[in-house]
């Protein structure tokens, strides 16, 4: 057990996942030994961080298994996938790459790390998938809050709610540029997001059938958006699997962030033996 980890106060560490060439990622706030931090504390300290979310680390007595919670700058999340993604690299950084369990409340997420030339690795493995339809009004409101119209969306790319974790309604749009000048009206999409239990909103372009690029506002944790979602790509994997587009063994790429200037890459393994999806992707500290 490293210093760090015997140490009994929290420790907080700075990371940034799913980086493209060594530069943008989402920075994900990793707190170590948090087990005496009650969840006012941890809100208050996500709050003063102010990434998307921040992730706490509980020990539990087996190497390599931890409890793991998702805070946002205003509210606890059940499933982060850049946070985790994070913390497994944290901890890889500290201990040496291998493989780790987290409990989280959305379930139990397997991470593998491994060191790489661009730097350490990390590919998690979600809890089971599953889609759903969306109502009418919702997507109506979705649309009207995105100055968007029906006719925007990309037929091939059904409307549907997917989870992996957490709920992302999944809009695929037929013209990148539509993508690309995303202007939202973020207390009319909030407000929506809240009603429905949306975490965020899985908007995609359709670039081939196997390299998507995607934006994912974040209004209920208080974010305008991600530049990199793990749990809405692992979230679109399985939508892409039940609805058939995809069959697996399948691999596609989501390209995330650029608008933001955080240019992120996140790849998604679809297999043809289980319902979870394997999100992968690189994870460096950033360093102050």
């Amino acid at each position: 057990m490293s210093e760090v980890e015997a140490a009994h106060s929290p420790e907080i560490k700075r990371y940034a996942a799913f980086t493209r060439q060594g530069r943008g990622g989402n920075p994900a706030g990793v707190v170590l030994n948090a087990d005496e931090l009650d969840d006012e504390a941890r809100l208050s300290l996500a709050a003063r961080l102010g990434y998307s979310e921040t992730a706490f680390v509980d020990h539990s007595d087996a190497p390599g298994h931890y409890r793991l919670r998702y805070f946002s700058p205003q509210a606890e999340v059940p499933f982060c996938g850049h946070a985790t993604v994070a913390t497994a690299v944290a901890l890889s950084d500290l201990n040496g790459p291998g493989d780790f369990s987290f409990e989280t409340l959305a379930g139990k997420i397997t991470v593998q790390t491994r060191a790489g030339a661009d730097g350490t690795t990390a590919t998690l493995r979600s809890v089971a998938t599953h889609v759903r339809e969306v109502s009418p009004d919702a997507l109506q409101a979705a649309l009207q809050s995105l100055h968007w119209r029906i006719e925007d969306l990309d037929p091939r790319y059904p409307v549907r709610i997917a989870f992996a974790g957490n709920d992302h309604l999944v809009l695929a749009v037929a013209h990148h540029e539509l993508l690309s000048e995303l202007d939202y009206d973020y207390p009319a999409l909030e407000s929506l997001m809240a009603a429905q239990g949306w975490t965020t909103l899985q908007l995609v372009w359709a670039e081939t059938e196997l390299l998507f690029h995607a934006r994912n506002p974040f209004p209920p944790g208080g974010v305008v958006e991600d530049p990199a979602t793990g749990a809405a790509a692992a979230a679109f994997g399985g939508y892409l699997r039940e609805l058939g587009i995809l069959t697996p063994p399948a691999k596609l790429t989501i390209r995330q962030g650029a608008e933001l200037g955080r240019p992120s890459e996140l790849l998604v393994e679809l297999n043809p033996t289980d319902s979870t999806v394997r999100v992968t992707g690189v994870a460096a500290e950033i360093k102050h």
